[in-house]
């Protein structure tokens, strides 16, 4: 069952890069999911040092959040990304299509003057909709 449909109307100008939708409509009945923003740290507390490999990091925990409930990236109609440098911009992009392909949420992109680790180069935190 469809649970979400994707909006990208004329004269809204076209999603950067094809990699989100402007708007995601949900169907009622749905189980919504908000996870919280999930960082870089393994569930061991290792943390790579550069930026992909948190933000890889990053999205394997959203991913595991997910399937606790018995969900799937295909799932995510919402995704917010919180980056402390805004050179890592294109990193971000490339790590999405790399792990989320395919997969058309809304999203918004912060940047911030940091996280609650100084060490925390991104947080990622999603909505997602199942049957």
């Amino acid at each position: 069952m469809n649970t979400s449909t994707r909006h990208d109307p004329y004269p809204v100008r076209k999603p950067f890069h094809g990699i989100y939708a402007h708007g995601v409509e949900t169907r009622a009945g749905a189980r919504i999911m908000h996870v919280s923003g999930q960082v870089g740290a393994s569930p061991k507390g290792d943390l790579p040092d550069d930026f992909q490999g948190q933000c890889r990091q990053a999205i394997t925990n959203l991913q595991s959040v997910l399937q606790e409930a018995d969900m799937e990236l295909d799932d995510i109609v919402k995704l917010g990304f919180f980056l402390v440098r805004r050179e890592d911009m294109d990193d971000l992009v490339e790590v999405r299509k790399e792990m989320l392909y395919g997969v058309r949420p809304a999203i918004t992109t912060v940047f911030v003057a940091g996280l609650v680790s100084p060490d925390w180069l991104v947080e990622v935190e999603a909505v997602a909709c199942a049957a």
